[in-house]
């Protein structure tokens, strides 16, 4: 079972958000997978450009890291996304990463995946970041096996800290038991269910200027899209 962690925090795995995210990693391991760590911190994710490639032919034209880290997220069996709370959203460096990610939207490639949330904070609101994760999780077409944050108590330290680190561990395992049981979560179903016909019609309304992405749809996705206009190529 391997799963990959991104890591959003500027600090890497040496601040907050790395150490909560060192118990869930441990928990995982401890149920069996093999973990693979992204930092953001250490790669190269540039802002969206808005060029619509992606949709056409597939792959972004941007020159960094960022296609090497979708292919690892459209191998692996699950995912761990980590982010410190940034004024009540994600860190820049993970916004970058989720900003790019428009075509794993639009295609939903990550069906049958299910991903976890690590969030640590400052002051608070931790809640309301999870969710936001866990709504881009869903936005992939993966289901959320579940979330984690907390405020800080002091540098890498948390308020109740022992019974945080046991919800945690429980965390990492309870992900790894979601990829060998795959169970369905009737409260996400809305949402995945409203989200992934939002895309299809966009998919098809748009079929003639964003090609890739109408032909995935018609060979992966088990739903029928009209066809082009006669003189016309998908």
């Amino acid at each position: 079972m391997h799963l990959v962690v991104i890591m959003g925090s500027p600090r890497g795995v040496k601040g907050n958000t790395g150490r909560l995210l060192d118990e869930v990693v441990n928990g995982a391991t401890t149920a069996g997978a093999e973990v693979e760590l992204i930092d953001l911190s250490k790669t190269t994710v540039q802002p969206c450009v808005g060029c619509d490639a992606c949709h056409k032919v597939g792959r972004c034209p941007i020159k960094d890291d960022f296609e090497e880290i979708k292919s690892k997220l459209l191998a692996c069996d699950g995912f761990i996304l980590a982010s410190p709370n940034y004024i009540f959203s994600v860190s820049a460096q993970m916004k970058a990463f989720f900003d790019r990610c428009c075509s794993l939207l639009h295609c939903l490639p990550l069906e049958g995946k299910y991903g976890a949330v690590v969030e640590t904070s400052g002051g608070g609101d931790d809640s309301e970041v999870i969710r936001y994760i866990e709504r881009f999780i869903n936005s992939t077409g993966a289901q959320a096996a579940g979330g984690i944050g907390s405020n800080m108590a002091g540098f890498r330290s948390f308020p109740k800290e022992e019974a945080l680190f046991t919800k945690a561990r429980q965390l990492g395992a309870e992900l790894c038991r979601c990829i060998k049981e795959k169970p369905h979560f009737p409260d996400q179903a809305g949402y995945r269910a409203s989200f992934k016909t939002h895309m299809r019609r966009l998919i098809e309304s748009c079929q003639h200027e964003w090609p890739y992405e109408y032909q995935y749809w018609q060979q992966h996705h088990n739903e029928s899209l009209t066809a082009p206009a006669a003189g016309q190529t998908s």
